[in-house]
């Protein structure tokens, strides 16, 4: 009977070891790579302070659907018809979602805000509906948790339907950004709903390397939008030596962010959220939360690299320098936190803060007196690969001795 029953599981019952990533979940994250390409060419389009705070929402939108879709397909089985039919399901959700992204604050015919939350509500909804049911009859707190999940999404979607009926940006803008507050609130405070009561972390039995895995896949997917915005800017040039230069130090920035993530980062997270007591409040915090931070900096790493070509022969403007210096300060600023727990001190990197601090210096510089863009990004560059010396020296080769005695730091 148990052996029965095992076979008709939805479940992937690792019981919080291991649990592989499936081929099926690598073809979802492609609608990303889209999803990701659209917020950072929506940015570039739009480049205001109401064009960042419509990106904000955006972005933070397409995080939400793809992060509690790897929650889902940490606890389900992709190898199920049910399981995979559910996931190719949210696929064509998440690509519809994307193809309305760019006009989801339009107007009149251009507007396609009403196909952009009718796909995230039905993503988030339906998918969470189908967990309670696919997890009903053998993990009923987790169930439990889906059902409150759903229900939270159900209130979202107040705000967010309204906001498809407002004509006003400012308006929609604020009703989405309520939404988004609401569902972002919703983990911290564990999915309390009146007489349905509230969800534990301990409730949370994840595959703390699987979740690790996923997020650091995601970071490659947004580094790979970089590369990509790089080589069109180039293959669209005439390859003299100011677009060969451009080329070049919007390469090393994409490499740098890579090796700051994975050289360290990567491994200590993943070691820590697999031997943690509570892997689900680890999840919750080091990449639910966390991880947001890292890739919204590299996706305006992303459009800063965009305008870096348009203006490689001009002097620095207040957008490449706001968002080349905002980009990488959020970054490290995510990678710093995100080390942090995986520090057996709980610290955040002293390198991080230098090179955190240095940015803001070279920001302000470049905003009080003229800098050529190549110039400008260019020590950007050079401030990460310092950074990366640092780290690298202070965590292979014991650099950070004799620092750790006069800082009290790492």
């Amino acid at each position: 009977m148990a052996e029965r029953d095992e076979h008709r599981s939805l479940l992937r019952n690792h019981g919080g070891g291991h649990a592989p990533v499936s081929y099926l979940e690598l073809f979802f994250d492609l609608v990303y790579v889209f999803a990701i390409t659209q917020v950072s060419h929506t940015l570039l389009a739009h480049l205001s302070w109401a064009g960042l705070a419509q990106g904000v929402v955006l972005f933070l939108a397409v995080w939400w659907a793809w992060m509690y879709t790897t929650w889902a397909a940490n606890w389900a089985n992709p190898e199920r018809v049910p399981v995979r039919l559910m996931l190719l399901g949210a696929m064509l959700a998440s690509l519809l979602m994307a193809v309305a992204l760019p006009l989801a604050f339009g107007h009149g015919p251009d507007d396609r805000a009403g196909l952009f939350v009718g796909c995230y509500l039905g993503l988030q909804i339906g998918r969470s509906l189908f967990m309670a049911w696919a997890m009903w009859r053998e993990d009923g707190p987790a169930a439990r948790t889906m059902a409150r999940i759903a229900t939270w999404f159900a209130f979202s979607g107040i705000c967010w339907l309204t906001g498809v009926f407002a004509h006003d940006a400012t308006a929609r803008l604020g009703l989405w950004a309520a939404a988004l507050t609401v569902e972002y609130l919703g983990p911290i405070g564990g999915y309390r709903v009146p007489g349905f009561g509230r969800s534990q972390p301990s409730d949370w039995v994840i595959s703390g390397s699987h979740m690790a895995e996923r997020c650091a896949l995601f970071i490659i997917i947004a580094l790979g939008e970089g590369v990509i915005v790089t080589g069109a800017n180039y293959a669209g040039t005439a390859a003299n030596a100011h677009d060969t230069t451009a080329f070049l130090a919007a390469f090393a920035g994409s490499v740098l962010m890579w090796w700051l993530y994975f050289d360290v980062g990567a491994e200590r997270g993943a070691r820590h959220i697999e031997h943690h007591a509570e892997p689900g409040r680890i999840a919750r915090s080091a990449y639910t939360y966390l991880h947001m931070p890292i890739v919204g900096g590299i996706v305006i790493c992303a459009v800063a690299d965009g305008l870096l070509f348009q203006q490689s022969r001009l002097p620095a403007s207040t957008g490449l320098i706001l968002t080349q210096v905002g980009g990488l300060i959020l970054f490290i600023a995510g990678v710093a936190l995100f080390k942090r727990f995986g520090s057996p001190l709980g610290n955040v990197p002293l390198s991080h803060i230098a090179g955190g601090a240095l940015l803001l210096v070279l920001g302000g510089w470049a905003w009080m007196r003229p800098v050529p863009a190549l110039g400008f990004v260019g020590t950007n560059v050079a401030v990460l690969t310092f950074v990366a010396l640092w780290e690298w020296g202070s965590f292979h080769g014991g650099w950070d001795d004799r620092l750790g005695r006069l800082f009290n730091r790492r």
